[in-house]
């Protein structure tokens, strides 16, 4: 008789993913509860706002990659993208020039043409990912830089800038991700381009052999990456009121990070915008709990690596057992 214990794994994707997700929830739920110790004021409304303001860019950054995971690939290029849209959003931005929609739309367009660009040179092209979104990276800020000409883009009107404000006392980029996340899963959930993300990531070959046209859903996926990336760069813009080419460093390591952390395998085919938005404000509340501790930007870096690492290490393990 075979062993239930070598089938658990294999039968009941979704009680692994749930397990997954509660973990998520248990590590945020000690690590707030430990910062309300520490720091009584972690608790406060202006400072938990605060937090849901500060994920917001990240969180519409990390639906974006989400998607791009669950098909195997990846994006490299998202801080990049993040400051070439919010220059072009920047300059259609001055007072009196363009309704609201033009420099928003701007913005989420350029982000697409990025993303659309790096789907055609991995499905076309056949360039691996990392490579081919490692070119965009560098490309995108460079045209960033010059349509600025090296300088932040500034003068920008109050309309842009009410994106970074309140509405009814909650965050305006924290209902942008919240509307971003509903789209998100609901077309994963409720659409067939949705499936078949996951079924190009679970297995490209047997995805390709019942008539799914691959290389156009890593191209949506990619496109769809690339136009969140464009729309937190605008968001990005009206936070910090001008639009500039050096924006966005190393904006690519978090959202990744929060994704995996998340629940969403790099391998591809298994994970959520959920787990996403959870492994999202974990990143936030330890961030923000660093700086209530008034621990030093440079111990930051060397924390947000060691989560950075031990989540691909998490993510490795995880596939190991279901493996066997």
């Amino acid at each position: 008789m075979p062993c239930p214990l070598g089938k658990r794994n294999r039968l009941n994707p979704g009680f692994r993913a749930w397990g997954s997700r509660m973990g998520v929830v248990l590590a945020l739920l000690a690590t707030g509860l430990a910062l309300a110790c520490l720091c009584p004021q972690f608790l406060s409304v202006a400072n938990l706002t605060n937090v849901v303001r500060q994920v917001a860019i990240n969180g519409i950054l990390a639906v974006g990659v989400t998607l791009v995971l669950l098909t195997g690939g990846v994006d490299l290029s998202l801080g990049s993208v993040v400051a070439l849209s919010g220059v072009v959003a920047a300059h259609l931005a001055h007072p009196g020039e363009y309704p609201l929609a033009v420099p928003v739309l701007a913005g989420v367009l350029a982000g697409a043409a990025c993303g659309g660009l790096n789907g055609l040179v991995v499905t076309r092209g056949r360039v691996p990912p990392f490579i081919a979104t490692l070119g965009m990276m560098t490309a995108a800020r460079g045209v960033a830089l010059v349509l600025s000409g090296g300088r932040p883009v500034s003068n920008m009107g109050p309309a842009l800038t009410r994106l970074a404000g309140d509405w009814a006392r909650v965050p305006v980029p924290a209902l942008v991700l919240a509307a971003v996340a509903l789209g998100a899963a609901w077309m994963l959930r409720n659409t067939r381009q949705g499936r078949y993300l996951y079924a190009v990531g679970g297995n490209e070959q047997a995805a390709r052999a019942a008539g799914i046209g691959v290389r156009g859903v890593k191209f949506l996926a990619y496109a769809l990456c690339g136009a969140l990336a464009g729309l937190a760069g605008v968001v990005l813009a009206a936070r910090i009121t001008t639009g500039q080419p050096n924006a966005g460093v190393a904006y690519e390591l978090d959202p990744i990070a929060a994704v995996v952390i998340g629940g969403t395998s790099l391998a591809g085919g298994v994970g959520g915008v959920g787990g996403t938005l959870l492994g999202v404000l974990l990143m936030g509340v330890i961030g923000n709990g660093l700086d209530l501790l008034n621990v030093s930007s440079y111990y930051q870096q060397i924390v947000k690596g060691l989560i950075i690492v031990g989540a691909v290490w998490f993510d490795r393990q995880r596939r190991s057992v279901e493996r066997e």
